[in-house]
């Protein structure tokens, strides 16, 4: 590729801000922008050297760039993207650009599914690292084992994360249908991404053109906990193992122990006994998600006692059950909510892992799905877990639909009526004004968002400290 200066806009995107590494491990000279900036992206480009400029303008993109790679989230009006057009400059994708750069020689092991994919993503690629296997990677998430969110490296697999949200403003795909995965996991099919994807339908068909991408000689590894799943792999082309609780399942998960410092598992593979895992993760979800990347490791050829050391000595995700703080016996955690799902699944690694604490769940509704009201029934029932529920505003209201929009106010009276403790404040400073005095020790302060939220992840642990 001749092209030497890159820009990217929109970088601050987990995705975007790890292929600017990329680039920059490649030897480009790499530049981007966007609106704002934080962490933990924000810090990782710091710390790779990419100047990062905010906000949009069209000084941005002087000296004019050889290539601009427009981020998903970028739309017609962006004053560089208008300025890219209006002045011929060459431009992309990130997905596509991924696939000529880095993905068009290597054997491709891609991770996909509504829930679970970057821990798991992160998990198959540690695993392959401890084994020696030298692969490179690239993840929705900074990988504590790492410290990164990706590599590149000389071995033979790329590990992904691939991504069911679409791909550019001219490009209205999935982003993983640029990848053409050679082996594929599967971890679940859920409606998500309510601005882009109708109904599950939609979803459903995506995850089936990913999955008739596979060639024959590939493998799927998909999770056997539900019917989505099951239609979206039935007309597979490669041979399909299935993971998770069933009894005729090729990896089958038994004997889950959740301890306050670890979790331990049993899997039966093909009926017969095959490995005994643990790992410091909290949650069964997350015992899911490291069988189906044993599985996939194990058909790569690596053993058994490689992946039950890589387990045992694998940390986590930055966002992912991250404790932030620990102050005067209450305990900070930060966790990437997008998804009723994916809340109630955290709120019950909590219970597991924090047994008789007093858990709150404090939560920013900010994802395109969790702003609209098409699961605020099972928005309730997903809090429902938490002891007591604090609700902010609505990230960028006034950007849904009225008649479309979740109503705060009555989720936090259905909560009341079915007997949880909830209150809604508009901001994260009212919140940590109207928290803080609450709070005692014991308490577990789950805060869930899949954004800035307002700088909370540092006021509220300010606020402790000065004393409440």
């Amino acid at each position: 590729m001749s092209n030497r200066h890159i820009h990217l806009i929109g970088i601050c995107g987990t995705a975007m801000a790890s292929l600017a590494g990329m680039l920059k491990a490649r030897g480009f000279h790499v530049s981007g922008s966007d609106a704002a900036a934080y962490p933990p992206m924000s810090d990782f480009l710091a710390h790779i050297g990419v100047p990062v400029a905010q906000p949009f303008a069209q000084v941005n993109l002087e000296p004019r760039p050889d290539l601009v790679v427009v981020g998903n989230a970028i739309s017609r009006g962006n004053v560089e993207l208008e300025y890219a057009l209006d002045r011929r400059i060459p431009f992309t994708s990130m997905a596509d650009l991924l696939h000529r750069e880095f993905l068009s020689e290597r054997e491709v092991l891609a991770v996909a599914g509504t829930h679970g994919k970057t821990t798991t993503t992160s998990m198959l690629s540690w695993i392959f690292h401890s084994a020696g296997r030298d692969p490179s990677f690239l993840i929705g998430g900074i990988a504590e084992n790492f410290g990164s969110s990706f590599a590149v490296t000389d071995g033979p697999e790329f590990i992904i994360e691939g991504d069911e949200y679409d791909t550019a403003f001219f490009d209205k795909g999935p982003k993983f249908l640029h990848y053409f995965p050679k082996s594929l996991i599967l971890t679940a099919v859920e409606f998500d991404h309510a601005d882009i994807y109708k109904n599950l339908e939609e979803v459903k068909t995506a995850f089936k053109r990913l999955v008739n991408l596979v060639p024959k000689s590939g493998r799927i590894f998909a999770w056997d906990g539900h019917a989505n799943v099951d239609e979206c792999v039935a007309k597979a082309f490669c041979k399909v193992e299935r993971y998770g609780f069933a009894e005729q399942s090729e990896w089958r998960v038994s004997e889950v122990d959740h301890q306050p410092d670890k979790t331990s598992w049993r899997v039966m593979r093909s009926g017969q006994p095959w490995a005994h895992f643990e790992f410091p993760l909290a949650g069964e979800y997350n015992v899911l998600n490291a069988t189906a990347a044993a599985a996939m490791a194990a058909h790569y050829g690596i053993s058994t006692e490689s992946i039950a050391t890589a387990l045992r000595d694998f940390k986590s995700v930055k966002r992912r059950l991250e404790v932030k703080a620990e102050i005067n016996g209450i305990t900070i955690i930060d966790d990437f909510a997008h998804h009723p799902t994916a809340i109630a699944e955290t709120l019950k690694a909590l219970r597991t892992r924090y047994d008789g604490r007093r858990l709150w769940a404090v939560l920013e509704p900010r994802s395109n799905t969790l702003r609209r009201n098409v699961f605020q029934h099972e928005l309730v029932q997903s809090l429902r877990l938490a002891d007591r529920v604090v609700l902010a505003g609505i990230f960028k209201s006034e950007a849904i639909p009225e008649q479309e929009r979740l109503d705060p106010a009555d989720v936090i009276a259905e909560l009341q009526q079915q007997g949880t403790p909830a209150e809604l404040h508009s901001t994260a400073d009212e919140i940590t004004a109207a928290i803080a005095p609450q709070l005692k020790a014991g308490d577990v302060v789950a805060i869930l968002s899949n954004g800035g939220f307002g700088g909370i992840y540092e006021k509220l642990p300010a606020r402790l400290e000065r004393g409440a």
